[in-house]
């Protein structure tokens, strides 16, 4: 279990980045109240950009507006309105196929519990998390590259497991606010906390944070030599 400084350190953190990004959240397009419509966005952003899926949900909802029309559809139809996306096929096939499953086995409503939604085609535990967190207020935090990059670089982890970070975060932060600690690491990670080259210089919580894994300022790595010429075999 994680001390008292632990936790008064990760608060501090959740602080500093509810300051910079007061209007983080869910950066999906969907019908509000409409978890089916959520569910179908957080499907189709595997291995694609947000901006990508939202590109392409407007067609598809207005062609497929409800889970039953969705249960209706061939994954032929579905793929025809997200052709752009990588993976198109197989989610095609996921999302008919977890619309069939909510219709016979649910009711068509979309369920509420995280194990429930983890049996639907192409629902892994990161998906029914964000799920339950954004459209039923269930206390969860989806840890994917973002939250999990940057929740090391802080200190907040040393996992690489997102089953791992996951009860890390929820062991240091308060329930009530793993929603609003996943959209803040979220955006932080994309505006700020980058990947490769993070800007230290915009960072908000930059006094607490532990930098596992970036070079200290000034420091550059060699180039690497290429290997020495050769005449071709023969």
């Amino acid at each position: 279990m994680p001390t008292a400084a632990q936790r008064a350190r990760a608060l501090n953190i959740l602080d500093g980045l509810a300051e910079r990004f007061p209007e983080a959240s869910i950066e999906l397009d969907y019908r509000p109240h409409d978890p089916w419509q959520l569910l179908v966005a957080v499907v189709l952003s595997a291995q694609s950009t947000d901006a990508g899926v939202n590109k392409v949900t407007p067609a598809l909802f207005a062609a497929l507006p409800d889970v039953r029309a969705f249960a209706a559809a061939t994954p032929q139809q579905v793929e025809g309105f997200i052709r752009t996306l990588g993976l198109f096929r197989n989610k095609a096939k996921s999302l008919v196929g977890a619309a069939q499953a909510i219709v016979a086995k649910h009711g068509g409503e979309v369920p509420r519990v995280r194990a429930l939604l983890e049996e639907l085609p192409g629902v892994g535990a990161k998906s029914a998390a964000v799920i339950v967190a954004n459209a039923f207020g269930e206390p969860a935090i989806a840890v994917d590259t973002h939250v999990g990059r940057v929740s090391r670089r802080l200190g907040l982890t040393k996992h690489d497991d997102p089953s791992k970070v996951e009860a890390d975060l929820t062991a240091l932060l308060p329930r009530d606010r793993l929603l609003e600690a996943h959209h803040t690491l979220i955006w932080h990670g994309r505006r700020i906390c980058h990947a490769r080259k993070p800007s230290c210089a915009e960072c908000p919580v930059e006094r607490w944070c532990h930098k596992v894994g970036v070079e200290p300022a000034g420091v550059t790595r060699p180039a690497r030599r290429g290997r020495p010429a050769t005449a071709p075999r023969r």
